[in-house]
């Protein structure tokens, strides 16, 4: 009797993260995946400038705070541990503790509940944009507000707390290091752009920056992102992570639940079927989406590349909504494009696969006509 193929064989994926990555490897090689890897980020990549963190912890505990935003589970427990060591833990507990705490993801709400700290709310998405959409519409007037950052800077966000009238504290516990070796980087990079890879997986948001990084400083950006939307696949762990392709309109996939073993048991199901084609029934028509070959009922389709990314952002996510926002990231040129391209896309895209193919949700956004 002969051995079943292994649902990976054939396909390389390139993996990006730089730590507890045997275990990734390790489920892609027993599924039958080659595996080109290229850490993104160092090894030891969250840096912690103790006497910047205590001159921050100094100035959260000098006043009254308000509203406390935990971003990350390690972040958390990284600042907890620090000022223990300063035996400051319990003021800062005390602190933090009378204010309205609201937490982004099941991690940073562990790290919190550990010290005795209870969260208000967190979002079920894990991601950042719904905690500011939660506070959307408040009024933050005199308001102290404390951001624990992640890796990277949240500053923007800080200015759009203060657009509300808030008084914004920012804690940065640590920063991302990028690799210490980026030349794997830069092979990866090229082997994406060239499109030599049937997958990249995905663990943390700085990676993807320092992906891009890495393609922008050797001119293959471009050549990245439009590889990227068409025939490479980007895996992330989870939402979070997603996100942060979402300003170069990077398709992405990723589990229900954030976890390295249930990215690599999506990859199982994804790659094979995209191998085949996405073929999906839409509006009683028959359309096969493969690499770059769009065929309705059989029939090939040429669109140009704005329809084309509008296409493979909805076939992504066939008969769900789609945003108007995560379309125009889409595009290409990414968020920079305007509610008029998103338009001219999706009349574009109805003047190629037919006007029924593509539905119109009223202020949501767009869909494909699938059965759901």
């Amino acid at each position: 009797m002969s051995e079943p193929e292994l649902p990976l064989a054939g396909f390389t994926v390139g993996v990006t993260a730089a730590r507890k990555v045997e275990e990734q490897v390790t489920l892609l090689e027993r599924r039958g995946a080659a595996v080109e890897w290229a850490p993104a980020l160092s090894q030891d990549p969250n840096r912690v400038d103790d006497a910047q963190l205590r001159r921050a912890t100094e100035e959260v505990l000098g006043r009254r705070v308000d509203l406390f935003l935990a971003t990350t589970g390690i972040g958390m427990r990284t600042w907890f541990d620090a000022v223990e060591d300063w035996g400051m833990l319990d003021r800062l507990v005390e602190t933090l503790g009378a204010a309205e705490i609201l937490a982004r993801g099941t991690k940073a709400v562990g790290a919190l509940r550990q010290r005795g700290l209870r969260e208000l709310w967190a979002p079920a998405s894990e991601r950042f944009e719904d905690v500011l959409e939660h506070l959307r519409g408040r009024d933050l007037t005199g308001r102290r507000i404390v951001v624990q950052e992640h890796g990277q800077s949240l500053s923007m966000v800080a200015h759009a707390l203060r657009r509300q009238g808030a008084d914004v504290t920012t804690v940065t516990v640590y920063r991302v290091a990028s690799a210490e070796d980026p030349g794997p980087m830069f092979r990866l990079v090229d082997r994406i752009a060239d499109r030599g890879l049937d997958a990249v997986t995905f663990t943390s948001a700085p990676a993807v920056g320092a992906v891009m990084a890495a393609a922008g400083s050797v001119g293959r950006r471009d050549d990245v992102v439009g590889a990227f939307q068409a025939d490479v696949l980007a895996c992330c762990v989870g939402p979070v992570t997603s996100e942060a392709f979402e300003m170069w309109g990077v398709p992405t996939i990723y589990p229900d639940r954030a976890r390295t073993a249930a990215m690599v048991k999506l990859l199982e199901t994804e790659l094979p079927s995209r191998a085949r084609g996405l073929l999906l029934e839409v509006a009683g028509r028959t359309l096969l989406v493969h690499g770059e070959e769009v065929l309705v009922d059989g029939v090939e389709v040429r669109l140009s590349p704005a329809p084309f990314a509008l296409l493979l952002a909805l076939v992504v996510n066939p008969g769900q909504v789609v945003s108007r926002a995560e379309l125009r990231a889409s595009l290409p040129g990414g968020a920079a494009n305007t509610e008029h391209a998103v338009e001219m896309a999706v009349a574009r895209l109805r003047a190629g696969i037919g006007t029924r193919l593509v539905q119109t949700v009223v202020k949501r956004g767009y869909r494909l006509a699938v059965a759901t």
